[in-house]
């Protein structure tokens, strides 16, 4: 059980006339995204006038509001009020969903992306996955997937770019991975693209720059503008914070059967719906993730 006298006091800042942004921790883990969770959810239950948006993030939120229509010292006492209700959060439950997500590691495109970009990277002489073998202390690129496919990740947050997911893998600290973002940023990546920053995975939902190394290709949209894909028939957005993801391994031959899914309309994402709750997680965190793992079979 989580000690209250161990949680941070959260830090509060006025952003403009019509913001507060609210900071619950200096560094990510699951115990500060869960009160996150925890309070901007509350907050959307309560929605007090004048509030018009609540955006939750990795270890923060931010919250829009009119001035004009809640004074804005009435709704920073409230935000504090919530932070002592929900205090460490771990008796919160979330209704979620567990998402199988294949990956082609090391495929065509990525690869040909990052050799181009060599120079900015921390090792010319390897390629991204290579290296992140390497650093974490992995024997070949096959364990490092196995490791990175092995445990399921939950979504903290999406955003930066429409529809990108931030995911924190679910094992215990000492046995994440851990990668820095390139030296440079890169001009190109591909749609789709696994990449990895630090201790979050993403995935790239469009193609654009970035940092991350980049590990695979995935051929499930998580972005459709046009919603013309029955996965986005309610919202052009594929993922939601707290969904917890899977990483399978696949070959280019059940690539190519995705891909031409998608082509016809039809591919759908592995999607069951689960409850998690964060402290039987926290003392059993592999007996808790076959648990969960098991909706997929």
């Amino acid at each position: 059980m989580s000690d209250l006298s161990d949680i941070q006091a959260a830090r509060y800042s006025w952003g403009g006339d019509e913001f507060i942004f609210v900071e619950l921790a200096e560094e990510m883990s699951l115990q500060a995204n869960f009160r996150v969770m925890a309070i901007t959810k509350a907050l959307r239950e309560q929605r007090p006038d004048g509030v018009l948006e609540i955006c939750p993030a990795n270890a923060s939120y931010q919250v829009r509001y009119d001035p004009d229509v809640i004074e804005p010292h009435d709704l920073l006492a409230q935000l504090r009020d919530l932070e002592k209700r929900v205090g460490d959060a771990h008796d919160l439950a979330l209704s979620t969903r567990v998402l199988e997500i294949p990956v082609l590691y090391r495929d065509p495109w990525t690869t040909e992306t990052l050799m181009r970009f060599r120079d900015r990277h921390q090792d010319p002489d390897a390629t991204d996955i290579e290296y992140a073998a390497r650093i974490n202390g992995y024997a070949s690129v096959e364990e490092f997937i196995a490791a990175h496919s092995g445990s399921p990740w939950f979504t903290s947050m999406v955003g930066f770019v429409a529809g990108l997911p931030f995911k924190f893998q679910m094992v215990p600290r000492e046995r994440q991975i851990v990668v820095p973002k390139y030296l440079r940023p890169r001009t190109d990546t591909p749609k789709q693209t696994v990449g990895y920053g630090g201790c979050f995975s993403c995935i790239y939902s469009v193609r654009g720059a970035g940092g991350y190394q980049m590990f695979g290709i995935t051929p499930a949209p998580i972005y459709d503008p046009s919603q013309s894909l029955p996965d986005f028939a309610d919202f052009m957005v594929f993922f939601r914070p707290a969904d917890i993801v899977k990483f399978t391994p696949i070959d280019r031959e059940r690539y190519d059967a995705y891909l031409a899914e998608v082509e016809a309309g039809t591919f759908r994402i592995n999607a069951r719906p689960v409850e998690f709750s964060l402290q039987p997680f926290l003392d059993d965190p592999d007996g808790y993730n076959a648990r969960l793992l098991e909706v997929l079979r």
